[in-house]
């Protein structure tokens, strides 16, 4: 019996492998396409705005070595996940990793919470991951084995474990707002995952959730003004937010053969910022 190859080229490797990155224009959506492309993959983003798209793939196409491509899509409705959908098909017969990270926020003071508020963000958070999801499946599927499966990752939050919508140590919607639709939504889709892991594991796809703590995206940017950056690092224990790289090295891990035996998953991505409680070890340079 010929030794198996455990080379971090052969276990981590997405070299010539083909993925679909909503929300890829800004933030981590862009942090987790360039990781992929960095390492060889042929990777689409999608989101509502052309020239920030346009601007992203030129940056990555020039640093190379995969490619990136972008397509134009609204996922606030299922007519816009089965356009996305439709329109990926014309271009590729083959998919291997669907990162739904697109998403949307809403904070609002408890008793003044808009009803649209709930509209948008769970169409976007949650009904958007499902439909696009079951539009790309039959790709996802296609030559899948169970050493090689179908990946599909959603990126949840750590607001869909924690129960505090509002307040904490530092806030990512304002002093007096809440988090309720997001954090609501957050929670449904970590649920909504492994659903999903359940019915496509037969066809060979796995299903995984990322929580990620604070990152510095479009969605932090309020909270980072706000409060400033030194605030949002002192209550982490690393004593940092995250970064590209751990967003990157995980979403790798998961869509490789180091993760294929991996499915149903929900993995906590915020340097141990929920265990603490938001209580940053002061005297952490001691230890």
């Amino acid at each position: 019996m010929a030794a198996p190859n455990l080379k971090a080229s052969t276990l981590l490797g997405v070299q010539g492998k083909i993925a679909l990155v909503t929300g890829g224009g800004s933030g981590i959506g862009t942090m987790i396409a360039a990781t992929l492309v960095q390492n060889g993959a042929k990777v689409y983003i999608a989101s509502r705005k052309e020239k920030q798209l346009k601007g992203v793939a030129d940056a990555l196409n020039k640093a190379g070595p995969g490619s990136c491509h972008y397509i134009v899509a609204d996922l606030g409705t299922k007519a816009g996940c089965d356009a996305l959908a439709g329109e990926f098909k014309k271009h590729e017969s083959k998919l291997h990793i669907l990162v739904n990270n697109s998403g949307a926020t809403w904070g609002a003071p408890y008793d003044d919470y808009p009803e649209n508020a709930w509209d948008k963000v769970m169409a976007l958070n949650v009904k958007a991951l499902f439909y696009l999801t079951v539009g790309l499946t039959d790709l996802l599927a296609k030559d899948a084995k169970n050493t090689d499966p179908g990946r599909v990752i959603n990126i949840a939050s750590v607001a869909g474990i924690s129960p505090r919508a509002e307040g904490g140590t530092v806030s990512l919607a304002g002093k007096g707002n809440g988090l309720w639709a997001y954090n609501t939504s957050k929670a449904a889709a970590i649920h909504l995952s492994t659903q999903l892991a359940v019915t496509l594991a037969p066809r060979f796809i796995t299903v995984n959730a990322i929580c990620p703590g604070v990152f510095p995206s479009k969605m932090t940017a309020f909270g980072y003004k706000q409060a400033g950056q030194g605030a949002f690092d002192s209550v982490h224990p690393m004593g940092r937010a995250g970064s590209a790289e751990d967003i990157g090295g995980t979403v790798m891990w998961l869509a490789t053969r180091a993760g294929a035996h991996i499915t149903g998953n929900v993995t906590v991505l915020d340097g141990g910022l929920m265990i603490t409680g938001e209580a940053a070890p002061k005297e952490s340079s001691k230890l």
